[in-house]
């Protein structure tokens, strides 16, 4: 909520030397904005879970001697990079505060009320009446975090996602041999050399479905819609009676859902966890499987580091293609 501008006041100076004072009545000050900044700094909207309304100091009223009020303080908020600010009531995106250190005025102060040296005429030399402040702009705000990554770390649940980002980067994401480590997204920024480097997200493990919200759903394809290309990492090992192939499909088919866009985006595939003996002799069929599909697959091992550096330039030529 921005603040209120400060009312106008009605006064008369009257002193022994100035013999025509006259209405003396200042205007009131403006209401101070409320002014995001997106800060790359931050990586949650964690701080704003405990404030339940954000107001900006309102101005302050005219005074006597022709003041004016000062204007209200801005509130400054500080949100991660990605930030997305939506009308709780219609659901309309307001504001999305995509770019590093921009700041955006989400809600204007209103403006200061005129005080009653605005209103003397020849007829009405002693004018008893001025503005009240108007109010500043107020919404109810829903508030969104959407990562901004290069690259979008896909595949089911102990497919090796974290085991990668850990080792390209210096991400730490919880790796464990259980499902769903990865509660919330993890950056790591890679570097592929004099190449350059780019930015990678560790997307927590999806399952069929999660277009409509199962396991950790919706709550996290929505990061992937920021990134510019796809690194879909698969395996045999996340699981009994896994098929890399379906477990591809299925999740191509979960993109589509949530958004066709998203089925479109350039993607990188990769078979992980090379290191054990059961993928390494399953990568041969699948290499001529997924060729079929005109689809280069990958093997790689982020625990011995085999093939990584294949990967990140695919990932890198792709991306270059991109701009």
């Amino acid at each position: 909520m921005a603040g209120k501008g400060g009312n106008g006041c009605v006064a008369f100076r009257r002193e022994k030397f100035v013999p025509h004072g006259g209405p003396a009545g200042g205007d009131g000050g403006k209401g101070g904005d409320v002014v995001f900044v997106a800060d790359p700094g931050m990586s949650t909207l964690l701080d704003l879970t405990y404030q339940h309304t954000l107001k900006a100091e309102p101005g302050e009223p005219g005074r006597g001697k022709d003041q004016y009020g000062a204007k209200g303080e801005d509130l400054e908020v500080r949100v991660p990079v990605g930030t997305q600010i939506f009308d709780k009531a219609t659901g309309e995106l307001r504001f999305d505060l995509a770019e590093p250190n921009s700041r955006t005025v989400v809600a204007r102060g209103g403006t200061g009320g005129r005080g009653n040296i605005h209103f003397a005429t020849p007829y009405d030399r002693a004018p008893r009446r001025a503005e009240p402040g108007q109010e500043g702009e107020a919404f109810d705000a829903r508030f969104e975090l959407k990562v901004m990554a290069d690259v979008g770390l896909l595949g089911f649940p102990n497919a090796g996602k974290s085991t990668f980002i850990r080792a390209v980067s210096r991400a730490r994401p919880k790796v464990a041999d259980y499902p769903f480590t990865t509660l919330v997204p993890h950056l790591g920024v890679v570097s592929v050399g004099e190449e350059g480097n780019f930015v990678v997200a560790d997307i927590p493990g999806l399952i069929p479905g999660a277009s409509e919200g199962a396991g950790l759903g919706i709550q996290f394809l929505k990061h992937v819609e920021r990134t510019r290309a796809l690194l879909h990492l698969i395996t045999i090992d996340a699981g009994d009676g896994r098929d890399p192939m379906k477990d591809y499909v299925a999740l191509r088919t979960e993109l589509k859902k949530f958004d066709p866009k998203l089925a479109k985006r350039p993607e990188v595939v990769a078979l992980s966890k090379a290191d054990l003996p059961e993928v390494r002799e399953a990568y041969p069929p699948l290499k001529k499987a997924f060729a079929k599909k005109k689809i280069a697959l990958h093997l790689l091992s982020a625990a011995t580091g085999e093939g990584v550096r294949e990967v990140l330039l695919a990932l890198w030529k792709t991306l270059q293609k991109k701009k």
